[in-house]
């Protein structure tokens, strides 16, 4: 099939590599010229495991190709796919104004029946706002459709050709048609393809990401009370995680989501509620929890320096908002950071591939270094935000040297908590005390 996708960000990028991987001919369009010469030239813009060898065996194949010029795209496509961002208003409502562009921009263009794909993650009765653009222009027969993806940043391209279930909110028999058969190489060890209308296709995805956010906070705010009243978070965790009705995933607690999806996702929901007149009050909740919980760490911090971090210097490994990502949107290392620059410490900071997002965000305010242990040279303590497998079973006697104080904050439960103290650490944890009985 001849596809388009229109918007090469994250979503757009893997939506196209992956639907080239099954021998569909790609344009991906995007009006950053800079960006479109550097994909034609093999390069991939953002750092996603797996994608890199996709994304050049397709071009190098013919099947993936990237334009600037939108008509050239729309032409040819039998479906197009609108990959385009959905930042929040001050209000936290869906902005749509990229997406109702575009839609405007193809009802002149398009000259034959065309499939309009929503992917982007949109509030609901969006699909009824692009029909109304297109319908403004367009003298031919098309159909809106609203598809959401699923797709983990870290492991989108598994997520992506192997996943879950496929949604699609469809209003005809036509369009239903055209979307199944696009999926079927992607359903064929049975996981459903679901279909429905587009209002519940479009709320779908927000009932997902609100559902795991929630999820993510309850056990965050388990952790905390665990730390007032003695108990043990992990045993916690895995006394409710058995139980099949909860499960184990989404179950570890920390220092706050981040990311592209959860915080924009809720926010979102929760501005939908109040325009239909509909408090969500769970998620009100949510996002209080969260905003506090991204900056937990840091009053346990300053208690042990005395109420006084002026002048302490802070190693912190992890900046993304979670491993096996370089995205650093809404990360809780980025929080803590402010907050520890606030107080007058010094920051310095490894990530294995986030710094470069981080350096051009806040420049020379805090310090890079090439490796993990060189970070930790000459700081008063160790600050960990992101669960990054480096990070996982590190050289402790290595850590103390190159430490002044062996001191560690983990906002992400990494190590044993009488493991630390056997080795004569000071660790300081996520709702576990700081040494108990097995």
């Amino acid at each position: 099939m001849k596809i388009a996708v229109v918007g090469t960000g994250y979503v757009g990028l893997v939506t196209g590599t992956c639907f080239a991987e099954t021998g569909n001919e790609v344009i991906c369009v995007d009006i950053d010229e800079s960006k479109v010469h550097r994909m034609r030239n093999g390069e991939v813009p953002i750092y996603e495991p797996h994608l890199d060898v996709l994304f050049e065996r397709n071009i190098q194949a013919g099947r993936l190709s990237f334009t600037t010029n939108l008509a050239e795209a729309v032409e040819p496509a039998e479906i197009i796919f609108l990959a385009l961002p959905t930042p929040p208003g001050e209000d936290g409502s869906a902005d749509l104004s990229y997406v109702l562009g575009v839609a405007d921009q193809l009802g002149r263009m398009m000259t034959d029946y065309k499939v309009i794909v929503d992917k982007s993650t949109v509030p609901v009765g969006t699909a009824e706002k692009v029909t109304a653009a297109l319908a403004a222009h367009a003298t031919v027969d098309f159909d809106v459709v609203s598809n959401p993806e699923f797709l983990r940043e870290g492991y989108a391209v598994d997520d992506f050709l192997k996943p879950d279930r496929v949604v699609i909110g469809v209003g005809s028999d036509r369009a239903e048609e055209v979307m199944t058969r696009l999926y079927k190489p992607f359903i064929r060890q049975g996981n459903p393809l679901i279909v429905m209308d587009e209002r519940s296709a479009e709320l779908t995805k927000y009932a997902a990401n609100a559902f795991l956010a929630t999820k993510i906070t309850f056990m965050n705010e388990i952790a905390n009370f665990c730390e007032k009243v003695g108990a043990d978070v992990d045993k916690v965790r895995r006394g409710i995680g058995t139980d099949t009705r909860i499960g184990p995933r989404f179950l570890f607690p920390g220092i706050g989501y981040g990311g592209s999806c959860f915080p924009k996702d809720v926010q979102a929901l929760h501005r939908s509620g109040r325009e239909a007149n509909h408090k969500f009050e769970i998620l009100t909740s949510v996002m209080e929890v969260n905003e506090s919980q991204k900056t937990v760490l840091f009053d346990p911090m300053l208690k042990r320096f005395n109420g006084n971090l002026n002048g302490v210097r802070i190693a912190l490994w992890g900046l993304a908002f979670k491993p096996e990502t370089d995205d650093i949107r809404e990360a809780p290392a980025l929080y803590m950071i402010e907050k520890l620059l606030e107080a007058g410490a010094t920051v310095c900071a490894f990530d294995p591939e986030a710094m470069d997002n981080v350096r051009g965000r806040l420049g020379d305010r805090i310090m890079f270094a090439e490796n993990s242990y060189a970070a930790l040279s000459g700081a008063d303590a160790l600050l960990i935000c992101t669960e990054w497998q480096v990070f996982r079973t590190p050289d402790f006697d290595r850590m103390k040297n190159a430490l002044k104080n062996p001191i560690v904050f983990d906002g992400r439960n990494l190590y044993d908590v009488d493991d630390m103290a056997d080795r004569g650490w000071e660790y300081t944890s996520i709702g576990r005390r700081g040494s108990h009985e097995k």
